[in-house]
């Protein structure tokens, strides 16, 4: 099963992401996929935003992991964003230990999670950025972190 929520500019991408944050859970990796310029690092930002981030956040394109501290009710403490756009092999992405930092109620946003998703086994979620012909962009949810969430992404796609 999957979710789809259609999002018109950066900002209503902003907006998904920092309502998509009351869906997660600590312990949550959510891999962002699509293509350059689809919104990922955008999104991210509303994460971010959504989970109390104070912090200005940006792509982590070169530096791999920045770890922002979150603020919330949700019961996470950190946010780990990951990029491996320039990884050149998984060991690399392994040695990132992303799934080990969640561990202590904090969660993974990895962008170009594509690349990395052999590495987390099933046990994650995706979020697929799908580029419309109107330059929106069409956010599609699905993995087996989303079977037991499906009234908070019910709620999140109807938005």
């Amino acid at each position: 099963m999957n979710w789809r929520r259609y999002c018109a500019s950066a900002e209503d991408t902003q907006a998904a992401g920092q309502e998509f944050a009351r869906v997660l859970r600590p312990g949550d990796v959510i891999l962002l996929s699509g293509q350059l310029g689809n919104g990922k690092t955008t999104f991210a930002q509303g994460v971010a935003k959504g989970l109390g981030v104070r912090e200005r956040v940006t792509s982590p394109t070169f530096t791999m992991v920045r770890q922002h501290e979150c603020v919330n009710d949700l019961g996470i403490s950190m946010l780990h964003h990951a990029d491996v756009y320039r990884v050149e092999s998984l060991v690399e992405v392994r040695e990132l230990a992303l799934g080990e930092l969640v561990e202590d109620g904090a969660v993974a946003l990895v962008e170009w999670g594509e690349i990395a998703s052999s590495v987390f086994g099933r046990d994650v979620m995706n979020v697929d950025f799908v580029l419309e012909e109107d330059e929106g962009r069409t956010l599609v949810v699905s993995g087996a972190l989303t079977l037991d969430r499906q009234e908070p992404l019910n709620q999140w796609a109807s938005q």
